[in-house]
């Protein structure tokens, strides 16, 4: 995690930004705490990056890498806006000792890649349509050494994977098929039958963009029918308030980048 201590929104690369709202950091970095409290009361570890000027989109670490078992597939930013940070991004790693594979292709890390371990053997679902280039799917699956399912996102307001689709568990995922293609929703029924299933309202609350250890889902505050369903699903909702972050276009997903190692 990296903390929003120079957040702002001085750019728009997503449709969820508007140059001319105000930002509340104060406010902003007390949110992003209280979710890391969250995440350390759960019994999680939390790596934190240091924030650096100029780059106020930090605090989205999900968007820097992606890792599976000690590998890790580094991120290349489609918009400059974001490019440096890739190397931060890069040297945390490495000063971990992991293995860290640099990309060719454009590609925004956790952002649009997700990691289902118990899934068919061992599945990543993959987005593509407005960050992260068609090519990168095949450059990860070589990374990586997981079988990459490709999914086209058409909505421009679900510019992400992460904030249309998570993994819920080791093996099954929550989803909202309206940010996907007809084909990769028909995919996405065919490998996940058992999938809780998203509504607008659910989406539109950046629900999605959320974070589960498989008991416990941690997300947006708003997404209160999201969280119902999810409990009715046998999952304990862990509600968090992120409303500064979400000017940017991002929640709960967007900030945490998960370590599998």
């Amino acid at each position: 995690m990296c903390s929003p201590e120079h957040f702002a929104v001085e750019y728009a690369i997503n449709p969820w930004m508007d140059v001319t709202a105000s930002v509340d950091v104060e406010l902003a970095v007390k949110q992003w705490d209280r979710l890391r409290e969250t995440l350390v009361d759960l019994g999680h570890e939390v790596h934190l990056l240091v924030p650096e000027p100029g780059l106020p989109d930090m605090v989205y670490a999900a968007n820097g890498a992606f890792m599976v078992d000690g590998t890790v597939y580094g991120a290349q930013f489609k918009h400059q806006q974001r490019a440096a940070e890739a190397a931060t991004h890069r040297a945390f790693h490495e000063s971990q000792g992991w293995r860290f594979i640099a990309p060719n292709e454009t590609n925004e890390g956790e952002g649009d890649f997700a990691y289902l371990p118990e899934a068919h053997g061992g599945l990543i679902l993959a987005g593509h349509g407005f960050r992260t280039e068609l090519p990168a799917h095949a450059e990860a699956q070589e990374a990586l050494g997981r079988p990459v399912i490709s999914l086209r996102l058409v909505d421009p307001r679900f510019y992400h994977l992460d904030v249309a689709l998570a993994s819920i568990d080791d093996g099954n995922i929550v989803y909202y098929p309206g940010a996907f293609s007809a084909a990769s929703q028909r995919v996405l029924a065919q490998l996940f039958p058992d999938a809780v299933l998203a509504d607008d309202e659910d989406a539109l609350a950046f629900g999605l963009n959320l974070v589960s250890d498989g008991a416990n889902v941690v997300l947006n505050s708003e997404a209160t029918r999201l969280a119902g369903r999810l409990k009715v699903a046998g999952y304990t909702p862990v509600p968090v308030e992120l409303a500064e972050l979400k000017k940017g276009g991002g929640s709960v997903k967007c900030c945490v980048a998960e370590l599998r190692y």
